[in-house]
């Protein structure tokens, strides 16, 4: 059978870029143990290689249309509320948001033949990096001019020898796979197309389904939804690398704990900003409760005794309730001129989790889909303050507008404390657009302002496809700590693997 052995995560602070591939790979390799944890995986190699930009050119390759590997919902019933939505804030009413839109550009196109594309950017001091399922692409942010790529991922990681070899592989395969690993690239410097400290991380027999990563002070910490064999689901794992190893490009390893199957689909707090969090802080880990309720965890990884690790919660934050979006027939976005509808993936958070330290307080944002009325999908947002302390959820919404689906969401905020909101907009005569909207502090809490729509597409997506996404990207400049950039799909006409990407770029007048 054809699968697409998916996870993608690019992630860009200043002075580094990280490049994360999960592939198969097809040596074999020591099954990975399954227990509570602490379990330490060591590299199975490192290198580093020459500059991205000297390498021989490999293009993306076009190995035929593929749907990437299905996405496992969470495990038991949908998450159903018999309460009506308390936070719904009809956005159309709203007064317009108040940013001024900036560079607006096509990304990566359908170069590989997979779909959905896994959107996803990251920016820099210069650049911009844009990552989809197996090829990547460095923009000029200034300009949006393109300076590399696209280019295939695996090809980042030809340096590696042994079993990273694998890593150069094609990830659209015919056959069944031994063994799963995940590769990694650090920047070595702020430019995207030089060189690489490349690494590879065995899961064995597990596959480790929908990762996401984000950058914290002490590690890269990272999430999976783990299947043994790429069939059972064991729960997920969550899992953080080693960064001041892999910065300096020696030898790394993972502390990881493998949970139940209880669990699904968590999300790694991602720093944004440069004031960097509290001193010896943990991560924070969120994940979707009940129908009225988020579960916070912390990780705190210790890789010189790596037994003293610990991962503890979940602390319960209540919320309003909340219906998840499609929670019987999974598939359930109109768009315009075709039958097919589309994938909300409304059982999970979308990526990102993002944490900001505003110094009198600190503040996590995430986002969901959610059901609202009889209107397939709205997007449900929170701001969650005080993390490591007393937890509490500051503000949430869920907003929708007119009738149509809103779904997709990805989440951020700036230095000013001013929120954004990227996401997909689409009902049964609109195609998909790429749309945001957002709030400013002085803004009534638990309320955002008018959606701007930044790019309306010419067609929907047909052919027995329903998954679309399956996430988005909102990310900070971290120059001007203000500047959002925001990265999503669209198609130009009806079609089955014609997508198309799109990066735009934003600021909130306030944040100077």
């Amino acid at each position: 059978m054809k699968v697409q052995h998916k996870g993608l995560a690019g992630i860009l602070m200043p002075a580094l870029l990280v490049i994360s591939l999960m592939v198969p790979s097809a040596l074999p390799a020591s099954a990975q143990d399954v227990q509570t944890g602490p379990i330490v995986i060591p590299e199975q190699a490192h290198a580093v290689t020459p500059p991205v930009r000297e390498m021989a050119s490999v293009a993306p390759r076009a190995a035929g249309q593929g749907v990437a590997l299905p996405v496992r919902h969470r495990a038991g019933p949908p998450i159903v509320s018999l309460k009506p939505d308390s936070v719904v804030q009809q956005l159309s009413s709203a007064p317009l948001v108040s940013t001024t839109n900036l560079l607006n550009f096509d990304g990566i196109s359908d170069v590989d033949g997979v779909a959905p594309p896994d959107t996803n950017a990251s920016v820099g001091n210069t650049q911009i990096v844009e990552t989809v399922n197996t090829s990547y692409q460095v923009f000029d942010k200034a300009t949006g001019a393109s300076l590399f790529g696209p280019a295939e991922i695996g090809n980042l990681f030809s340096s590696l020898t042994g079993p990273g070899q694998i890593c150069n592989g094609d990830l659209f395969t015919t056959g069944l796979f031994i063994s799963y690993s995940e590769c990694i690239g650090v920047s070595t410097t702020s430019d995207a197309t030089g060189s690489y400290a490349v690494y590879e991380f065995s899961f064995g027999s597990n596959l480790n389904d929908y990762p996401k990563f984000g950058v914290w002070p002490d590690a890269y910490y990272a999430s999976y939804n783990i299947f043994a064999n790429a069939q059972t689901f064991l729960g997920p794992e969550v899992c953080a690398y080693d960064r001041t190893a892999m910065l300096a490009g020696a030898s790394a390893s993972a502390v990881c704990f493998q949970r139940g199957t209880g669990d699904a689909s968590f999300l790694p707090s991602d720093l944004d900003g440069s004031t960097l969090s509290v001193a010896g802080e943990p991560n924070f880990y969120l994940e979707l409760g009940t129908s009225s309720s988020l579960k916070l965890y912390k990780f705190h990884a210790d890789f010189a005794t790596p037994r003293n690790s610990t991962f503890t919660g979940p602390a319960a934050l209540p919320v309003a309730s909340y219906t998840e979006a499609c929670p019987s027939t999974g598939t359930c976005i109109p768009q315009a001129g075709t039958r097919q509808k589309l994938d909300s993936l409304g059982d999970r958070l979308m990526f990102r989790l993002g944490y900001r330290n505003l110094t009198d307080h600190e503040a996590l944002v995430a986002t969901h889909s959610v059901r609202v009325g009889t209107t397939p999908a709205g997007v449900r947002w929170y701001e969650i303050r005080d993390p490591n302390g007393t937890p509490v959820v500051y503000q949430q919404g869920t907003v929708t507008s007119a009738g149509t689906s809103l779904w997709m969401g990805s989440m951020a905020m700036d230095k000013a404390g001013d929120i954004a909101v990227g996401f997909s907009q689409s009902s049964n005569t609109i195609h998909p657009r790429i749309a945001y909207t957002g709030r400013v502090p002085t803004d009534k809490l638990g309320t955002m302002e008018s959606i701007r729509v930044v790019f309306s597409g010419q067609g929907s997506q047909n052919g027995g496809l329903s998954r679309w996404g399956d996430y988005t990207s909102m990310g900070i400049d971290p120059v001007d700590d203000c500047t959002l950039w925001y990265a999503n799909e669209y198609l130009p006409n009806n079609g089955s693997f014609n997508w198309n990407t799109r990066l735009v770029a934003f600021k909130f007048s306030g944040c100077q």
